[in-house]
């Protein structure tokens, strides 16, 4: 989130910067830890994590041209997830601004491989990094090839 009650998160995507392969696609976006998202202790609830991986995932795959949404609707095709990963480093409060950076570390056929890091806004500091592994499926859950127009964007957002 931005800063203010749009509820939109604030995002852009760069080019190399320290994470995913040489010369591959970061999105970048920002999230401000709201009130809900922490526990007793002020501290954000460590599944939170996962639904902000979620959210720079969408961004970036808008970034790179497309949404989920598209390619649910126009082709049949799914990206589940299978395998999920966080190692907390640093912890979230209430009110901190979080920049989520996201980019693919491998694609296949079959399967997706995408990378996290949480840093602070404020001084870049890491507080957490992830991976999520995901199978191309149809609506039926049966694994498929991705198609090749979203192959191609993938593999030059990698970098390959």
């Amino acid at each position: 989130m931005d800063g203010t009650m749009s509820g939109e998160p604030s995002h852009g995507i760069v080019s190399g910067r320290g994470i995913g392969d040489a010369g591959g696609a970061v999105n970048e976006t920002r999230i401000r830890v709201r009130y809900a998202e922490t526990d007793q202790m002020g501290v954000v609830y460590h599944s939170n994590h996962f639904i902000w991986f979620e959210v720079g995932r969408v961004e970036l795959l808008r970034q790179l041209g497309f949404s989920y949404k598209e390619m649910e609707t126009n082709d049949d095709c799914f990206i589940a997830v299978v395998d999920a990963r966080c190692r907390y480093k640093a912890p979230v409060h209430y009110d901190d601004e979080v920049l989520v950076r996201t980019f693919l570390k491998h694609v296949r056929e079959k399967v997706i491989h995408f990378g996290y890091e949480l840093r602070s806004a404020e001084g870049g500091r890491l507080l957490a990094e992830g991976e999520t592994t995901h199978i191309v499926a149809d609506a039926r859950m049966k694994p498929r090839k991705l198609p090749e127009k979203y192959m191609k964007v993938f593999r030059g957002a990698v970098g390959k």
